[in-house]
């Protein structure tokens, strides 16, 4: 007698078992088609993929609160890496993260308005909840209590389906990053979590004008860009467009470092590539606006975002890797100033920006 082995369930009928535990609100059923579903992923082909993405989001909401919701937000933010549409997963992916993200906040200020103000906060370890946490935290609920514990100890957690979703579509960025971001900030201020990637991610400027002024030379320019994840990868592509567009002297940079800040593929690993500092990057008041931070960080003057660029104070290089290597940047020259619109922004500066204007230095 020959014994065949049984075919596997596809994933969508993986899928289906799992919408109908939850349906059902039954715990059991629901644990072992969770089980099924996430050892199904990793062997599922593309399209199916792409089906069950939307769907495993759209779960989010019915899974308990102290279960493994960040675990099938994983399950949905795999789909979308894989083809699944980051627009139908974003919603629910997006919504369970701004909850926990306020949960962790609340079990922060619980924390200390039991143990004192200036009481350090605990590690984000599940391994630490016990019945005086708990207890510190909740009082008589005790499913609170658990639920805030249990956010504060996954808020990482949540930084790879959110990231998937962000990352792959502006509009998803556009229309979760005034809810998400204060909220990403404020945990992070805490300093119990590293949630630099997710605040990256939520300050990236889509579609954004900037009006970039050239110290030196008295110039004025109305530049878009989008996509970029720090001011890296802006000096880099400001310097492609206006030294390399022969709009301002310098060096231009590399056509590869220009390629990597750009290319519509995901980066393959890292590069030695090295960039060069073609300017010195400077908010309207004299300020500094550091390499290392966000073209968020430009300051918006009379509803515009204003940068002042200035010959470089001394040689600096950088790897011309892009922060997130499946997200392409983009900066665009829309429109060189007139001498008089220059003049007028150079005016809203501060008046030692304003009266190197056109003269170079020494």
């Amino acid at each position: 007698m020959i014994f065949r082995r049984k075919k596997a369930a596809g994933l969508g009928a993986l899928v289906d078992e799992l919408e109908q535990a939850v349906a059902a609100r039954d715990g059991e059923r629901t644990e072992r088609a969770f089980g099924a579903v996430m050892q199904g992923l990793p062997e599922a082909p593309d399209g199916e993929l792409v089906a069950a993405g939307p769907r495993l989001a759209a779960l989010l909401p019915d899974f308990p609160p102290v279960g493994p919701r960040p675990y099938l937000a994983h399950a949905a933010g795999y789909c979308v890496e894989r083809g699944a549409d980051p627009r139908a997963c974003a919603g629910p992916v997006l919504d369970a993260v701004r909850r926990d993200l306020a949960d962790a906040l609340e079990f922060a200020a619980r924390w200390r308005a039991a143990q004192g103000a200036g009481a350090e906060l605990p590690e984000p370890d599940e391994e630490s909840i016990d019945e005086a946490l708990l207890a510190r935290v909740g009082g008589d609920d005790e499913y609170e209590a658990l639920r805030l514990a249990l956010a504060w100890c996954s808020v990482e957690n949540w930084q790879p389906p959110a990231l998937a979703v962000l990352l792959g579509d502006a509009e998803v960025r556009r229309r979760h990053r005034a809810a998400l971001l204060p909220l990403c900030q404020e945990v992070a201020a805490l300093e119990a979590h590293d949630l630099k990637c997710l605040a990256y991610a939520l300050a990236v400027l889509d579609d954004e004008p900037v009006i970039v002024l050239h110290r030196p030379s008295g110039k004025a320019f109305e530049v878009r860009i989008g996509g970029i994840g720090d001011n890296f990868q802006l000096h880099t592509l400001l310097a492609h467009v206006l030294v390399g567009g022969g709009h301002v002297p310098g060096v231009a940079p590399s056509a590869e470092s220009v390629r990597l800040a750009t290319d519509p593929a995901p980066a393959q690993g890292r590069t030695d590539t090295v960039a060069t500092g073609a300017f010195e990057l400077l908010a309207p008041d004299g300020g500094r606006i550091w390499n290392e931070g966000l073209p968020d960080d430009i300051p918006v003057v009379e509803g515009r975002r204003l940068l002042v660029l200035d010959e470089p104070l001394y040689a600096r290089s950088w790897n011309a890797d892009r922060f997130f290597p499946n997200l392409p940047g983009s900066a665009e020259l829309t429109r060189v100033l007139t001498d008089e619109e220059a003049r007028s922004w150079f005016a809203r500066t501060s008046a030692a920006v304003a009266r190197g204007q056109g003269q170079e230095k020494s």
